[in-house]
């Protein structure tokens, strides 16, 4: 009897799977005669496997030359946007013109890196292309090595012999300094994960517990207005700098709070250099006065220091010895009018407190997608970093706004500093390292703005993450030489600092923007699809937890935390090194997109305090504000930028990602063309707003 007849099943085992980094053999079957109810004739079942097979293969052509369309039309409108953005488009090196004190070799650095880096790929790419052609082996490079030791006389040509010296060259000198550093770059990046699940352990337990900061309560009504509570004096500051689209709100919502109006001072620091925007600033606080609001305006001659140069000068004041509390709000924050009552209590019979945080919360989280992505991550941010570290070591970064200090506290830490660009978290590591502790209150919601366009959000982020770098090196050796505890010198060195503000850059940008896309040109130097992919979408899920309408988007923040991560790297480096533009403040682009709400809201509401002509009659302000816009629409032309370093990593993705592809690298394929997609996305502007 035939061999094929001892078989149940039928038919020609067809197919091979490969998989990275090995090799598998997979036999799939052909289906059975009862699978088909065929005739037994040998010829008969013979004709009708040739016949469904053919279809099938039609069927699979049909489906290829489909997909072949769709992508061929697809890169076809890509190509087109691209040709649009880049005729129309200004790139970030113009934006850079005009700077003064500005090291441009120094900023260009960086730049020309990852230049080199696309070049070498593409030539990499040509080079293993044509060797593919000349018979080579993409996925195994053991076999590559056994080829070429086994048989050394069946090289032919001078191709073979370059290719093959090249695959020498991979394995003794590339690959192994390349592995290691990707094994050290994923050591750090368990660290980080651990980190991240722990926090979020710790915020599952703040929830499971019902932990909660609880005031205590004061029965002794208040002379003024009868009320009953703890009312000490209490100085706000709403520092600024030509916010001339916010300016209004935060003003109105801070004259509006429900606080004794002699125990209440509020000091508009503005900062702007536009003439136009000042006598704005000053005319509303005019009329606030008017309406008996005990707020003062003040503006510097000398602007040095930014906003801690602006915080210094107002707290230098003579009438600040009579205060016991300041609390900080940014020009496009507006506090409830419940915020004092719900915060300054928590300092009641509690000496070592310094600091009560409010948690942000955002009018414009759904305006596009750059803004819901930045949610996720200010969620995470309040929800579990803050919260946890509030409740279990009294320590956390201030967020230099919707905070209320204790003046005692500012002035036995130093006060306020110019020494870097992230002041907010300087005067709290000061404070900590004096003892002071902090509490932050997850359920007191101050509103804000988030940036709207890519450009504000990418001079935030640089700021944001130079700033802790230049810390850092300030504070290190006061940390050491610090009376606290070796447990709390381990968490602001280690974790506050070095885990959380310079490895997360590093390895971010270092594993999957570089080392990531060499490992598919170096094949001996793996990456387990572990790393790629399985971990970071666990990380995603647990940093997408506290904002969970925001789960349709896990991907897209997955792939923009990747893409952020060239601008953080950047930042991070700068501050480390005190390079160019480590200094560098651009004060955050606001829409006022919240101004009309809180309007109608202070219409709506006629408070207790204020009446009259310090609340604008809505239709007027409409009309007001719809003339500015048609006119400012006249005169300036929204346009997109285009980011070079993002384009040139995001070729150098997908060119990594075409390489992949031959080699038959599925998980790795995927991941490189989408992040490819994604850096370019980015670097066409086309994700958030327009800008100016």
């Amino acid at each position: 009897m035939a061999w094929w007849k001892k078989e149940s099943h039928r038919g020609t085992p067809v197919v091979v799977k490969m998989e990275n980094p090995n090799w598998s053999m997979v036999e799939l079957e052909a289906p059975s005669e009862d699978d088909f109810l065929i005739s037994k004739d040998k010829n008969k079942s013979r004709n009708k496997n040739a016949k469904q097979l053919t279809w099938v293969i039609l069927l699979k052509a049909h489906k290829a030359a489909g997909c072949l369309t769709s992508i061929a039309s697809t890169f076809f409108s890509l190509g087109s946007v691209i040709r649009r953005r880049v005729a129309s488009g200004r790139t970030d090196a113009d934006t850079e013109r005009g700077r003064e004190k500005e090291n441009r070799a120094l900023k260009s650095r960086f730049y020309s890196c990852i230049k080199l880096f696309l070049w070498l790929s593409v030539v990499l790419l040509v080079f293993e292309i044509s060797a593919y052609f000349k018979g080579w082996h993409f996925g195994a490079p053991k076999l590559q090595l056994e080829y070429i030791f086994a048989s050394p006389l069946g090289i032919k040509g001078l191709f073979d012999l370059l290719y093959s010296r090249w695959v020498l060259i991979r394995v003794e000198y590339l690959a192994p300094p390349l592995q290691f550093l990707a094994n050290a770059c994923i050591v750090l990046f368990l660290i980080q994960s651990l980190d991240r699940l722990i926090l979020c352990l710790g915020c599952f337990w703040i929830r499971f517990k019902k932990i909660k900061p609880i005031a205590k309560q004061d029965d002794t009504p208040d002379l003024e207005t009868g009320d009953k509570g703890f009312f000490p004096m209490v100085l706000i500051q709403i520092p600024m700098c030509n916010e001339k689209e916010v300016y209004q709100q935060s003003i109105a919502a801070v004259c509006n709070l429900d606080w004794p109006k002699s125990k209440i001072l509020i000091q508009v620091l503005d900062d702007s250099d536009d003439p136009t925007t000042q006598t704005l600033i000053k005319e509303e606080v005019r009329k606030w006065q008017q309406e008996g609001a005990h707020i003062v305006y003040r503006h510097r001659i000398i602007r040095d220091g930014y906003k801690a140069g602006n915080l210094k000068s107002a707290m230098n004041c003579s009438y600040v010895k009579d205060y016991e509390f300041v609390a900080i709000f940014d020009a496009d924050f507006q506090p409830t009018p419940d915020f004092l009552k719900r915060t300054v209590p928590h300092f009641k019979d509690n000496e070592d407190l310094a600091l009560v945080q409010a948690r942000w919360s955002f009018v414009n989280k759904d305006e596009n997608l750059l803004t819901r992505l930045q949610n996720i991550n200010l969620a995470f941010h309040f929800e579990v970093e803050q919260q946890v570290n509030g409740v279990f070591i009294n320590f956390f970064g201030f967020n230099g706004t919707a905070g209320v200090w204790r003046i005692k506290a500012l002035e036995d830490s130093g006060g306020w500093m110019e020494r870097t660009t992230v002041e907010d978290m300087d005067i709290a590591v000061r404070a900590h390292l004096h003892g002071w502790k902090f509490i932050f209150l997850n359920d007191v919601e101050c509103q804000c703005e988030l940036p709207e366009s890519y450009e504000a959000y990418r001079k935030q982020q640089h700021r944001w993450h130079s700033g802790p770098m230049q810390l850092f090196r300030l504070c290190l050796p006061d940390i050491i030489k610090s009376k606290i505890s070796v447990w709390k010198k381990f968490n602001l060195i280690f974790l506050f600092f070095l885990l959380r503000k310079l490895i997360l850059p590093f390895y971010s940008f270092t594993l999957f923007c570089i080392i990531l896309p060499m490992t598919m040109f170096i094949p001996e130097a793996e990456l387990p699809a572990w790393v790629v992919c399985y971990i970071p979408a666990t990380m995603s899920f647990l940093n997408i937890l506290p904002a969970p309408k925001s789960f349709p988007f896990i991907v897209p923040y997955l792939l923009f935390e990747n893409t952020m991560s060239v601008t953080k790297f950047n930042a991070m480096i700068s501050g480390l090194f005190q390079l160019g533009s480590a200094y560098e403040w651009v004060v955050t682009k606001k829409s006022g997109r919240s101004s009309e709400g809180d309007l109608v809201s202070l219409v709506e509401k006629e408070p207790k305090h204020h009446k009259g002509a310090s609340v604008p009659n809505l239709d007027e302000v409409k009309l007001e504000m719809k003339q500015k816009e048609q006119k400012a629409s006249k005169k300036k032309k929204k346009h997109n930028r285009i980011y070079m370093k993002e384009l040139t990593l995001a070729f150098l993705l997908l060119t990594a990602s075409a390489r992949s592809l031959l080699s038959a690298q599925g998980i790795h394929f995927y991941f490189l063309l989408f992040q490819g997609i994604s850096f370019l996305l980015v670097g066409l502007d086309l994700i958030g707003e327009q800008v100016d």
